[in-house]
């Protein structure tokens, strides 16, 4: 039967691959955003900095944003370092669309990939030259430099899909990705942030099986609980499968964001820990908005680790602000192990 080895949560936003001196690129756009969401509302620029005081300009030291982007850099590493360890058959990655692949057309709650590979293409520079302020030069390291195809494992994504239908959810099936926003039929950067930084994007990463969660996109975002119960039905689905694998699960995406909460991220990490299904499960959909939505992916894996021996430890967590408003991305990096053994 296969064992669920390891667990990873990540971040995955694109002030990680931004030199810091550059992260105000990104403070333009919140400038500009006439909805940025904080629990519950949503906000101007200028009311959101009145809301919260103008109280983040500390924030904005340029030797304190190396020093946070120096912290996030080393627990990126250390993941990377974490999970080559782990010896890995596939890797289970659940992370969200930002309609690169699935559009209004038709957008699951849920989705497997079920091919036995899969494309990761570069971007073209008309691609990055259309992108808003602050991201092209960060996506660039969530992709390769030429065309590369990915292994992933086709039999293990039946299997969950056939399973999790089952247990009473009905997650989409897709064998070839739609062309998505690229026309490139490829993975897009949730899972490319995993695959190039956290695992190096070399020959030797596992085979891959992609999730997709709605985790932004109305009218029909799954709730904290609906993630938390498919996240359980999930990590049952994988240890019933019949074959002799050893399995990781990651969370790619968050955490608080656009506006950052930290008393939310702490909060979220510490139920990560405690395995404090109450609380992640109890998530309202009002806190589950923009990036802060993302979150979502992390209670999935939350869910199918929850009756396992392995325990969620953070590996780091950096507030990284990039407007006197509280504009930025909280940034986490969790590893649930197990020294004793699999799961």
């Amino acid at each position: 039967m296969a064992q669920i080895r390891l667990g990873i949560g990540t971040s995955h936003a694109p002030q990680l691959s931004t030199p810091p001196e550059e992260w105000g690129q990104r403070a333009r756009a919140d400038h500009r955003n006439p909805a940025l969401a904080f629990r519950g509302g949503d906000y101007t620029f200028e009311q959101l900095n009145e809301l919260r005081g103008a109280a983040f300009a500390a924030e904005l030291d340029p030797e304190l944003w190396q020093k946070r982007h120096a912290a996030c850099r080393a627990a990126i590493d250390e993941l990377g370092r974490i999970t080559h360890a782990a010896d890995l058959d596939v890797l289970v990655v659940v992370s969200s669309d930002h309609k690169e692949t699935f559009t209004d057309e038709l957008l699951p709650q849920f989705a497997f990939y079920w091919g036995d590979t899969v494309q990761h293409e570069p971007f073209t520079q008309e691609h990055l030259d259309a992108m808003p302020p602050g991201l092209a030069i960060a996506e660039v390291a969530n992709v390769p430099a030429e065309s590369t195809t990915r292994r992933t494992h086709g039999e293990l994504a039946v299997h969950l899909i056939k399973e999790t239908s089952r247990a009473g959810f009905d997650p989409g099936a897709s064998k070839e990705l739609p062309a998505g926003k690229y026309g490139d039929h490829g993975i897009p950067h949730g899972w490319g942030f995993v695959i190039q930084q956290i695992l190096g994007g070399g020959a030797d990463i596992p085979a891959v099986v992609p999730v997709f969660v709605n985790t932004f996109w109305e009218p029909n975002p799954p709730s904290a609980q609906r993630c938390y119960d498919f996240g359980v039905a999930l990590g049952e689905a994988i240890r019933s499968f019949p074959g002799d694998l050893k399995v990781g699960l990651v969370g790619s995406g968050g955490l608080s964001h656009f506006v950052i909460d930290e008393e939310l991220d702490r909060r979220f990490l510490q139920a990560l820990g405690d395995k404090d299904a109450e609380f992640l499960r109890g998530l309202p959909d009002d806190l589950l908005r923009s990036g802060t939505s993302e979150l979502r992916n992390w209670t999935v894996v939350a869910g199918a680790l929850a009756d396992s021996s392995l325990s969620a430890r953070v590996v780091e967590y950096q507030p990284c602000y990039r407007s006197e408003a509280g504009t930025g991305c909280g940034m986490g990096f969790v590893a649930w192990q197990d020294e004793d053994g699999p799961a």
